[in-house]
Parts: C-alpha cells; sequence; structure tokens
C-alpha cells in the first residue's frame, strides 16, 4: 500500500517532524519498506536501528523495525544511545545501513530519522527518493519476513573512544542536556584519567533542565557555572543525540565550533603536513587562516553535516567541522560525526598544544562577530531571494563566494546569507575586527534584504 509523508518532513540531512501531527508510526512503517527495499536492490540484507530518549521513539522504532522485517531485511537492534553508536554499528557491524530514530536537538515533541546506506550518507535526492518510492508503493516484497536481534554495543563504542588515548589528566565538567549521550559519557569519564563532574547525563524526554544545543550560549550557563564553581579546567557540553560539541574554557567563555577546529587541526597537521581540513561556509576567516598557517589546506564547504562528509571522502581529508558543533574525524576514526570523539581529540589536543585550552582560547585572534541570524521568509522566496541577492553584488562588482550562498568579502570583514535547507529561514552572519566595522556589515545585509522585500525583523526559532 502507498504512503505519502507529510510534505514538511523529508529534510535534506534526514526526515523530521513534530510526533502524530506531521510524523507518526505509519511514516516510520513507510520508511523501513522503503529503506528495505533500497537495501535489497543494493545487495544488501541486514540494517541496524538506534534510537534516542525520546518518549515516542520506542514506538516509532517498533514500527520502523516491521516496515524493515516486512521488506525482507533483517535488523539488529542496538538500542539507546547517541547517533554515532549508531554510526559506529553502521561501520564495524556486517551490516549494510543503518537508521537511527532521533529529534536531536529539537523540542521535545519532534522526532526523526538519519540514515547511512552502505558507508555513505544518506541525503538529498536519497531521501527525495525514498519519499517517491513510498508514494508509488514500489516495495519489494518478501518471501519471508526478516529476523530482529539485539546487540549491546555501547561498552565496545566507549571503548573505541579511547583507543590510542594519549591526553593528560584535566578537570572537566560535562553536561549531556538530559539527551541520548547521557549513559555513553557516564562509561566514558570512567575511562578517562582526571577528574570528571557530570552534569544531566540521566536520558529524560521533557529536557527538563535546558534545550540540548549546544549552539545557544544561553544553554551553556549551568556548565559555565560548574567550570567556574569548582574551577575546572574547561567544559563540555552535547546536543539532543550526541552528534554536535560545546565548550567553555577555564573562564567560561565559549569555543564555538570554528574555534575548536582550529585547537583539533593542530595535532593532525603535524602529522599530516598539507592535509585538506574542511569547514562551512559560516566559520571564521581566521580558521581558514589558521589551518594555512599550520600548513595546511583549508577547504570552504556547504553547511550540513551530510554535505561535509561527502566531500571529506572526495577529498580524502582527514579533519572537518561546522560552526554548528559537527566535528569529523577520519584521521584515526570513522569520518563521521561524533561529539563524544571530539571531546577526546579536545583532551588530546590540549595535551600537546600547552596543558590549557583557557591559553589557547587567549591566543586566537579577536574578532567581532554577530550570532548566527535566523529570520523567516516564506518556503518559495527563501532561494530566490539570495539568488537576487547575488545577482546585484556581482552587479555591483562585489566580492562574493557562491559556495553556499552569499559570503561577501569587504574591507571591514564578511557576511553571509544563505538559505536554509531544513527550515523556512534564511540564515545571515557576519565578522569584522571592530564594532563600526560589524555595524557596517550588518547594515549592508539588511539593505540588501530590503531590496529583495524582506525585513530582518523577529528572528526564527530554531
Amino acid at each position: 500500500m502507498a504512503h505519502r509523508f507529510h510534505p514538511t518532513s523529508l529534510r535534506e540531512y534526514d526526515i523530521r517532524g513534530i510526533f502524530e501531527e506531521t510524523l507518526g508510526e505509519a511514516d516510520a512503517h513507510a520508511i523501513g519498506r522503503s529503506f528495505a527495499t533500497l537495501v535489497r536492490r543494493a545487495g544488501g540484507r541486514r540494517v541496524a536501528v538506534g534510537r534516542d530518549g525520546r518518549s515516542s521513539s520506542p514506538a516509532l522504532q517498533t514500527a520502523l523495525v516491521s516496515g524493515l522485517t516486512e521488506g525482507g531485511v533483517d535488523v539488529v537492534r542496538i538500542g539507546l544511545g547517541p547517533t554515532p553508536m549508531l554510526y559506529y554499528a553502521a561501520a564495524t557491524l556486517e551490516v549494510d545501513g543503518g537508521i537511527m530514530i532521533t529529534g536531536s536537538h529539537n523540542p521535545a515533541r519532534y522526532n526523526g530519522f538519519k540514515m547511512v546506506l552502505q558507508d555513505k550518507p544518506f541525503f538529498g535526492e536519497d531521501i527525495k527518493n525514498l519519499g517517491q518510492m513510498a508514494a508509488q508503493g514500489d516495495w519489494l516484497d518478501a518471501d519471508t519476513p526478516g529476523t530482529i536481534d539485539d546487540a549491546e554495543i555501547m561498552d565496545a563504542y566507549v571503548a573505541r573512544l579511547v583507543e590510542n588515548f594519549d591526553g593528560g589528566a584535566f578537570r572537566i565538567g560535562w553536561d549531556a542536556g538530559n539527551g541520548a549521550a547521557g549513559p555513553a559519557l557516564e562509561k566514558l569519564v570512567a575511562r578517562l584519567p582526571g577528574e570528571h563532574h557530570l552534569l544531566y547525563t540521566n536520558v529524560d524526554a521533557a529536557f527538563p533542565n535546558h534545550h540540548p544545543d549546544p549552539t545557544d550560549e544561553a544553554n551553556l550557563e549551568d556548565l559555565k557555572r560548574l567550570v567556574r564553581d569548582k574551577g575546572l579546567d574547561f567544559g563540555v557540553a552535547f546536543d539532543g543525540d550526541g552528534d554536535r560539541i560545546g565548550a567553555v574554557d577555564g573562564e567560561g567563555r565559549v569555543i564555538w565550533g570554528d574555534q575548536l577546529l582550529a585547537i583539533l587541526a593542530e595535532p593532525v597537521l603535524s602529522e599530516l603536513p598539507g592535509a585538506t581540513v574542511i569547514a562551512d561556509v559560516k566559520a571564521s576567516q581566521a580558521l581558514y587562516d589558521r589551518i594555512a598557517e599550520l600548513g595546511g589546506k583549508p577547504l570552504m564547504w556547504k553547511t550540513g553535516h551530510s554535505l561535509i562528509k561527502s566531500k571529506m571522502k572526495e577529498t580524502g581529508a582527514p579533519l572537518a567541522g561546522e560552526m554548528s558543533g559537527h566535528i569529523f574525524f577520519a584521521h584515526e576514526y570513522y569520518g563521521f560525526d561524533d561529539a563524544l570523539y571530539a571531546a577526546v581529540r579536545l583532551i588530546r589536543a590540549v595535551s600537546q598544544l600547552g596543558g590549557s585550552l583557557t591559553a589557547l582560547r587567549s591566543a586566537m585572534p579577536a574578532m567581532v562577530n554577530t550570532p548566527e541570524m535566523r529570520f523567516q521568509v516564506d518556503e518559495s522566496r527563501k532561494f530566490p531571494v539570495v539568488e537576487e541577492v547575488l545577482a546585484r553584488l556581482e552587479t555591483n562588482g562585489a566580492r562574493v563566494d557562491r559556495t553556499d550562498g552569499a559570503r561577501v568579502n569587504t574591507d571591514d570583514g564578511w557576511w553571509l546569507l544563505r538559505a536554509s535547507n531544513t527550515q523556512d529561514v534564511l540564515v545571515a552572519r557576519a565578522e569584522a575586527a571592530d564594532e563600526a566595522g560589524l555595524e557596517r556589515l550588518v547594515s549592508e545585509i539588511d539593505a540588501q534584504l530590503a531590496l529583495s522585500g524582506v525585513v530582518r525583523g523577529a528572528q526564527a526559532r530554531h
């Protein structure tokens, strides 16, 4: 029987929606049937399935697994854990793909699905195709249904995180935000040297303490307080499904995604001189300059974890990262975004670079920048607005990089305008050497938006 998804649920990088409003058990079952067909057509037979701690995840898992097995695919359930644990299962178990049931950092009533097929990210056209298959009922039937097995892999996953660990002993605060990384984090710190203070490692679908999104500084207040009150060396935070990292130094200053990447790149480039390091278009120019200074090849690429992973495979880059806190290590690891592994590599990097994250943060160039500015625009207008802005800028002879939207370089610094791939919003950011320059850059953004009939008013919610 054919199935149609809610039009808002099929996203660029995943399938996501509000449980029982735009995403439900019938959708999960249809995803299972379509994915099973794709796996079998590719010559595969076995899929790993994991889930986060949201209250809707067990029901969605039951429906998903039912669809997979009806489609003739064997399922290995790995249970509750972070998304990177599912990626680890897909990379190390004898499976042909993996599906993670997770709402990531979205509010509690959301949920969704992230997928990998034969060691490749599953996104963009893959997701559109899956939706079309469901709409047409283009599903292979099975003579016999697939089997269901359970695999306990969390201990193996955590052991892999600390393989070849050569970092020092630090006093570290950790905030799991009541997300799916909590249980794995507890096991991880038991294997690390030093002194560890944990916040909110119990998985709670209501996120009672704060929203699990470390890119919003308000969500780091409890971690900052812990670091300050106990005089810790630094603190680390995770998002709801453990694939994005946030950090604060010993003074409570946020270490943003591009700054983390600059620190993590140094030991990698000392071992692999001339290697490519990828960052997204939202990253600071200071990062690209630093990678070049360290002898690496900086590569600016499109925002989006699936897009970055694909570009890493294409270029052979050992390391990549996004402003959002997705950090990808192919050096000594598998190339997927894993915040727990990034935390381990941060400890190792700080050890190799003098032993003080605070000192590393203080040595970084002082740049003035906006947070990520997000504002609502009609879905039908978001890409055309960016194209209109690009046309005007190029007519006026501006220095524009088109990698992902418009990144404009001026004597004051740079500004970015791009359309979100996952929401009906435009995203802007600007960076300058001083406040006056930043004001001029933001004025340029406002002026360009106004020419396309958009006012940068109330910011859209994540």
